[in-house]
């Protein structure tokens, strides 16, 4: 079964194609980022104007990438939420008129669920249940997996998104968008120990997390230290220094976090997804972690960690197997607890 994936939920439109027999076939993805970096973060009109103009060359492309015309595509798979409103529903029209142009079935996939199975795609021993750290600029969460729709949230994010604290604090930082990348790469040059954060919410129990007061902490102390380093000449190593200081304390949470979600729940399997899952310290330090616990860490490729259409190809062909199918009249959704998901 081939299954073309698109994704429209944010800033990136991506389409792939997923064969069930041999795997990914071909896939592309058109960023934003220069759309955006004037105004140093997403504005949705702009965003859905760019995916209407993106979508259908990156459809062809791929098709033209795989060596397939749409008469070989047996389903469609798109984004329907949750995300912008406005992208979701270029990618959902442009999805759902296709598949009903071409006679097949098509279906709605939730964002991060597709996030969350992207590592089943590519990964030999990684099988049901196992606990998923989803981690991007709009989710913070641990998740318990069963099997495909089957998902108990056991904590998340009660303020901001870790990526979200990422962004924002890197923008006061004086730093280009988008932030996140940007911090993380500061951070390599920061000396560590100049400045402690704390490490918020894991002096007492649950598996909650909470960055907005990080980031304030972060802010302030730059604020602080900024008058001296001036006249020291000294700026630059500051900014390293707190980047260096902010990402070391958001890494140390998430890691506490996921050792007690995989204490509580018993199982030796951690997926971890979204776009903070490609940050090199995370990774590296949740796979010693894990290894500490006698339990395997597993993470997409960097590619798709970030918003991509093989993944939503992937997430819709489990669902096209099972047999669900999306009406003609469709919908998007700007929220959708992922815990609310129609099981397999």
């Amino acid at each position: 079964m081939r299954v073309l994936g698109i994704e429209t939920s944010c800033d990136e439109t991506g389409v792939a194609l997923y064969c069930s027999d041999q795997g990914l076939l071909a896939h592309l993805v058109h960023s934003q980022l220069d759309v955006h970096a004037e105004f140093g973060g997403v504005v949705p009109e702009l965003a859905s104007r760019d995916h209407v103009r993106k979508t259908l060359p990156l459809i062809r492309g791929v098709l033209a990438q795989a060596s397939l015309s749409h008469g070989d595509v047996d389903g469609i798979a798109y984004t329907c939420g949750p995300g912008l409103v406005g992208a979701l529903l270029v990618g959902s029209a442009v999805g759902r008129s296709l598949a009903w142009a071409w006679g097949i079935p098509s279906i709605g996939v939730h964002h991060m669920e597709g996030h969350l199975l992207a590592p089943l795609m590519e990964q030999s021993g990684l099988d049901f249940p196992f606990v998923a750290l989803l981690v991007s600029g709009g989710h913070t969460q641990l998740v318990e997996v069963s099997d495909v729709g089957h998902y108990r949230l056991l904590g998340e994010s009660l303020d901001d998104a870790a990526g979200e604290a990422f962004d924002k604090t890197a923008k006061l930082l004086g730093l280009p968008y988008p932030g996140g990348p940007e911090l993380s790469r500061l951070a390599q040059n920061g000396r560590p120990g100049r400045f402690v954060f704390p490490r918020p919410m894991t002096d007492r129990p649950g598996l909650d997390f909470s960055f907005s007061g990080l980031k304030t902490f972060a802010i302030n102390t730059f604020s602080r230290e900024l008058s001296s380093s001036e006249l020291t000449g000294e700026e630059g190593g500051l900014r390293a220094d707190i980047a260096r200081a902010f990402e070391d304390a958001v890494v140390d949470t998430l890691l506490i976090k996921c050792r007690r979600a995989v204490r509580e729940t018993g199982i030796k399997r951690l997926v971890l997804a979204g776009g903070v899952s490609a940050n090199r310290r995370l990774r590296e330090r949740i796979h010693d972690a894990m290894t500490q616990e006698g339990a395997r860490a597993y993470y997409p490729r960097p590619e798709f960690c970030t918003d991509n259409g093989a993944m939503i190809a992937f997430a819709g062909w489990y669902r096209l197997r099972a047999g669900q199918r999306e009406p003609l009249s469709f919908s998007v959704r700007s929220r959708w607890p992922l815990e609310d998901l129609a099981p397999m």
